[in-house]
């Protein structure tokens, strides 16, 4: 009890440096520096991401900041006074220490953390961390320090999240870009294969710990991924004994949510897991396409005008699980496995009415099209990695890993129609990929620098059988992509700088059917970056690297979709890899709130687009094409501000001008404009453990080769209560809540035919959710600190 109380005073010292930055700010001509490196006093490793503050106690007044990645930390202070440091972690026994020396520069070496049995009565510590940390290739942001956590979904918290943003249609955009890749706990995961924003959807934010933003990537990472990483980071350390939490809710148009999360550890065993479940109930909204055909002379005459209006049904389930166990065979041996399962799947139904007015002939034509529909996906990994920890240094390891990975899916369609003597029509199409993945790495430290090498071996074959009655017609298609990977890259880390760099070397071998495409193609890919700290309070960021766009089976699949055969989809098996070349410098403040700013250049040439064509008889055809010479200049902001003890609001801001030139089709399109998004999320806590927030947000119109997209505006009123010493946590949010639906256009214009397609998504919504923690702990499990991370392909959303 003594150790809780005493607990909670660092908690309410430390929040009131967060208020009280000010006073330090004051002009000093001589100031004390402490500094020192967070260890974990069982496994012996630094601990990043401690709260560690420098106080004065005669006034409680002081500065604060985060542990680095080496659990290293720097403060400064006007001297002449007797300071204490304290430090706080979820889960560890906070320390304070009180400095003998008032001038100078004292370091306090290495600090043991111990973890502590009560750690459940420990969060409310996660408040007082810091949102969002920029590292010298990455920004960090905390999730278990977002109020809203144990409330929303992955994939809300995603719009939270810097850099990052999510359409009305829950397309997830780094940096207004869909070419990224999606990591769980620095590994692909076939999870993410599909959709990321299905499984985003089921998960509740509470399973993550925090998501890395990776726009420099290092190179032990894989190319791929024009954009950058996004890294989501679930797993926390956990301790002998168990814990876990049950998280469950509904939401008045995503359905039924539940997941449960345990964590038990005895011995040398451990196992960290999560399983759960979300189900949509059948929803009906309206739809319109309208396009207009020209003449073939190249005027604007309108030769015939084509109107689709109907309505649309979904449904869907989703069932997922991860898990992970460990052995530690010694203290310099370690062994895990890790298994992820998805699996989920759709019914939908498509009603729709097609009138076509032809100016040429001077004939109409009106139809009836009825299309049902069911769709499935799964997603399997299965791993093995060995880690060996060398006994002259902890932080020396040699990591080998094996992973297998499965990700099929199958699509079925049954159309009817009134259209003249045209046949009722049934199309399935069955694809998926398979992986096979071993890595070895490498990392040796030494004083001042950290030099790690490794190499990498995919193996993966993408499928895709079709078959379309009553034409009888098969299309069986097979495409092998194996890329064999060494790399190597050094970590500097000096008083006032810190550099980090490597190349990264890949050859790819590529067979396909019925394809002419290059059998084999080598990258070189560098990365760059530095960051330079200001004082202890504000730091420069500066990062340079290449990015390799491939393409993914979603993309490469050459099955042809009939469902609206008026408007018909395909995959182009003959794209090729795109490079991007990318420029970034930062500047971050860590004062009372934080500050992130980011400055980014991006260019490309020969990008994967998705493009529209005419196909004759009023039908046209959507795909991809190497089409695209891409360039990008924008500005991101976020902030976290205090504005008082209560109150706090977030910001998330991003503009940028976007430059699209490409020919397809034998037409040459350019298009360029500005486009952006903002969101806001202010909240207010009562002392009796009541929060009320509110978001407001706003995303532009997209820039595409072709058109643009929609632009959108959310807002949302959430309230939340904490019960049992914040055991427990009821929530409730009304989104959107005066509009029922939200009217999303979208634009295509080519000398051929300019298209608007209209649909009308369900907007809003109400949400009622529990989330649950039981158990107790005191000895971390260890875990692999390499692994597996295929970052080397496109998720298959939209390339933008």
């Amino acid at each position: 009890m003594s150790e809780h109380i005493h607990m909670k005073k660092i908690i309410l010292i430390l929040i009131a440096l967060g208020f009280s930055v000010s006073l330090f700010a004051q002009t000093a001509s001589n100031k004390i520096t402490v500094k020192g490196i967070t260890i974990d006093s069982t496994t012996n490793k630094a601990l990043d991401f401690v709260t560690v503050g420098l106080i004065d106690p005669q006034t409680k007044n002081g500065k604060s900041m985060l542990t680095n990645e080496d659990g290293s930390f720097e403060l400064t202070a006007p001297e002449g006074k007797t300071y204490q440091v304290a430090l706080a972690f979820v889960g560890y026994t906070s320390k304070t220490i009180t400095l003998t020396k008032t001038t100078g520069t004292i370091d306090l070496g290495r600090i043991l953390m111990a973890a502590t049995v009560n750690a459940l009565n420990e969060v409310s510590i996660t408040g007082l961390k810091p949102l969002v940390k920029r590292e010298v290739d990455r920004l960090s942001y905390n999730v278990q320090s977002d109020p809203e956590s144990k409330a929303i979904t992955a994939l809300d918290m995603m719009r939270k999240v810097p850099m990052l943003s999510v359409d009305a249609n829950d397309n997830i955009k780094l940096r207004g870009s869909g070419s990224y890749k999606i990591l769980i706990n620095n590994k692909e995961s076939a999870l993410m294969a599909r959709n990321p924003a299905d499984i985003l959807k089921a998960m509740p934010a509470s399973n993550i710990l925090r998501i890395e933003v990776i726009t420099t990537p290092p190179a032990k990472y894989d190319a791929e991924g024009l954009a950058g990483i996004i890294n989501i980071i679930t797993k926390k350390d956990a301790d002998q004994g168990y814990n876990g939490s049950v998280n469950t809710g509904y939401n008045t148009v995503w359905g039924y949510r539940a997941n449960l999360n345990l964590t038990v550890k005895q011995g040398k065993f451990g196992y960290t897991g999560y399983v759960g479940f979300n189900k949509r109930d059948p929803r009906t909204s309206d739809f319109e396409n309208a396009t207009s055909f020209f003449s073939p002379s190249g005027s604007e005459n309108i030769t015939s005008i084509q109107r689709q209006t109907g309505t649309r049904t979904n449904s869907n389930h989703n069932t997922y699980t991860g898990n992970e166990l460990s052995f530690e065979l010694d203290t310099l041996n370690l062994f895990t496995g890790t298994f992820n399962l998805y699996s989920g799947g759709g019914n939908n139904s498509n009603i729709q009415n097609t009138a076509i007015n032809n100016f040429a002939t001077n004939t109409q034509s009106n139809f009836f099209t009825n299309n049902i529909g069911n769709s499935t996906w799964k997603g399997l990994d299965a791993g093995i990695n060995y880690q060996h920890t060398f006994k002259r240094n902890k932080e020396q390891l040699l990591t080998l890993s094996y992973k297998f990975s499965n990700s099929p899916s199958t699509q079925e369609n049954f159309i009817t129609t009134n259209q003249g003597t045209a046949t009722n029509y049934r199309q399935f199409n069955d694809n998926g990929t398979k992986e096979y993945t071993t890595q070895l790495d490498y990392v040796h430290p030494m004083k001042k620098l950290t030099i790690e090498g490794g190499g990498k071996m995919i193996l993966r074959n993408s499928f895709s059988n079709s078959i379309a009655t009553p034409l009888q017609a098969a299309n069986d298609f097979v495409y092998h992509q194996d890329v064999y990977g060494v790399y190597n890259s050094y970590l500097l880390k000096l008083t006032k700088w810190t550099f980090k760099g490597g190349l990264r070397f890949e050859r790819t071998n590529v067979k396909a059917d019925g394809t002419t495409l290059d059998q084999a193609y080598n990258n070189v890919v560098p990365t760059f970056s530095v960051q330079r700290p200001l004082d202890s309070l504000n730091s420069l960021t500066f990062g340079f690297t290449q990015r390799i766009q491939r393409p993914g089976i979603y993309q490469l699949n050459p099955f042809v979709d009939n469902s609206n055969q008026q408007y018909v989809f395909t995959g182009n098996p003959n794209l090729r890899p795109a490079v991007n070349n990318s420029f970034e410098m930062s500047f971050s403040n860590t004062g009372k709130g934080s500050l992130n700013v980011t400055l980014n250049y991006t260019f490309a040439n020969n990008t994967i687009e998705n493009v529209n064509r005419p196909l004759g008889n009023n039908r046209i055809e959507s795909t991809y094409a190497n089409v695209g010479q891409n360039k990008r200049l924008g500005i991101n902001a976020d902030l976290n501000y205090p504005i008082t003890k209560k109150m706090n609001i977030n910001v998330n801001a991003q503009i940028f001008r976007v430059w699209l030139r490409g020919t397809y089709n034998g037409n040459f399109y350019s298009n360029s404009g500005y486009q952006g998004y903002i969101f806001t999320y202010t909240s207010y806590k009562f002392d009796n453990g009541l929060r009320l927030g509110t978001n407001l947000g706003f995303d532009s119109r997209y820039v595409l080769l072709q058109g643009t997209d929609n632009y959108w505006v959310s807002y949302s009123l959430s309230a939340q209560k904490e019960f049992f010493k914040g055991k427990m946590n009821v929530s409730f949010a009304a989104n959107s809540p005066f509009s029922k639906f939200i009217r999303l256009d979208f634009a295509t214009r080519t000398p051929d035919f300019q298209t608007t397609n209209i649909n009308m998504n369900f907007y809003r919504s109400f949400n009622f959710g529990i989330n649950y923690k039981f158990g107790g702990l005191n000895a971390s499990i260890k875990k692999n600190q390499r692994g597996i991370s295929n970052d080397d392909t496109s998720s298959g959303s939209r390339a933008q």
